[in-house]
């Protein structure tokens, strides 16, 4: 262990890391244990309804996601963050999803990739207590490992698990990323469960488009626009497509009505501010470009990982939704002779849906 761990009690590091972890940027900082046993029932479940979908990750890990020492030995506590993201001065998200031309992309993905960032601010962290006290057992994780990161985000304190499944923190809404340092530090845990504060309200069930929240906590990934945008390689199911309006990237619905985050304050940090014109773009104009181009355009943000095929299928799809234009008719067959099967199966359903939709006379 540590060799000057014993000049400080566990309360008094704690609050040297709180105190480190605002100065990193980090909006709130709390420690739990690592048992997860009340949360384990209910994620098993959701694996065996295969309400994953084809995030085969979340299966292949078996015991370690809520197992903590399965994933790093001699874990004793968690510490776990969030970090506001929404990000000041974008264009109302509201008035996007009303803009047919537009396209709407999920508020977090709208700046710099949250992932390095993060982790290299844990990283930072971890460094300034080994400074202060000597060597200590730790591993960081931001969304790149197993690990059940809203259960040990509620366990910690940091906020309840709301009906849309996404944590809500009183005081900030659900606006925020989170992340953990794994640590082998005695540290102080607070496990105190935020009480649910959703009470009768439904709003984030009643908004959903595709109605993937099934019952209060319980989400059907398979019908999630975010799944759907994002995660799922292929042809998205016809079912779904008319649903997803001008959603090219994610889906932010659930918490856009949520009433909680009216406490919700906008992110600080540079690299969360939106991309122009990122958060109010012209669909005829994303569709337009290369991949190149793509790849030029999303340097350094999430939006990159799905890759050009997923980007224009998902854009096609906005198209077809779009009021009847000749000008979109158009783009839609100018690709058709240079897309892979994919996106030409979402173009050709785009292509009918615009002719469908053709004004009488």
């Amino acid at each position: 262990m540590s060799k000057n761990i014993a000049a400080l009690s566990p309360e008094e590091l704690l609050q040297k890391i709180k105190d480190w972890s605002k100065e990193l940027g980090f909006q709130q900082l709390e420690v739990t244990d690592t048992d997860l046993t009340n949360y384990e029932g209910s994620f098993l479940d959701w694996l065996n309804q295969e309400h994953h979908g084809e995030m085969d990750y979340m299966q292949k890990h078996g015991t370690m996601r809520y197992q903590a020492d399965e994933l790093v030995a001699n874990t004793l506590n968690i510490i776990s963050v969030r970090m506001d993201y929404y990000p000041p001065d974008c264009e109302a998200a509201e008035a996007v999803l009303n803009n047919p031309e537009q396209g709407y992309i999920s508020r977090y993905a709208l700046g710099r990739d949250y992932h390095k960032l993060m982790r290299k601010r844990l990283q930072k962290l971890a460094s300034k207590i080994n400074t202060e006290i000597g060597d200590f057992g730790y591993r960081v994780f931001v969304d790149s490992a197993p690990v059940l990161e809203k259960p040990l985000a509620e366990k910690a304190g940091l906020g309840w698990i709301g009906k849309h499944t996404n944590l809500i923190n009183q005081k900030a809404g659900s606006w925020f990323f989170l992340g953990e340092i794994y640590t082998d530090l005695p540290l102080p845990v607070s496990n105190h469960i935020a009480e649910s504060h959703c009470g009768n309200c439904q709003r984030c069930i009643n908004v959903c488009p595709t109605k993937a929240i099934i019952a209060p906590y319980k989400l059907d990934a398979r019908r999630c626009i975010s799944y759907l945008t994002i995660e799922l390689d292929g042809a998205i199911p016809v079912e779904f497509r008319a649903a997803m309006g001008n959603r090219i990237y994610g889906c932010d619905d659930c918490q856009l009505f949520c009433p909680w985050n009216r406490f919700s304050v906008p992110s600080t940090e540079k690299d969360f501010l939106a991309r122009h014109p990122l958060d109010a773009p012209n669909l005829l104009e994303l569709f337009a470009w290369s991949e190149e181009e793509f790849l030029k355009n999303t340097e350094g943000s999430s939006i990159r990982r799905i890759g050009y095929q997923r980007w224009q299928r998902n854009i096609a799809i906005a198209l077809g939704n779009a009021p009847h234009s000749a000008e979109i008719i158009s783009a839609l067959e100018n690709k058709l002779n240079n897309s892979t099967a994919v996106v030409i199966e979402h173009i050709n359903w785009a292509l009918q849906q615009q002719h469908e939709s053709k004004s009488p006379g």
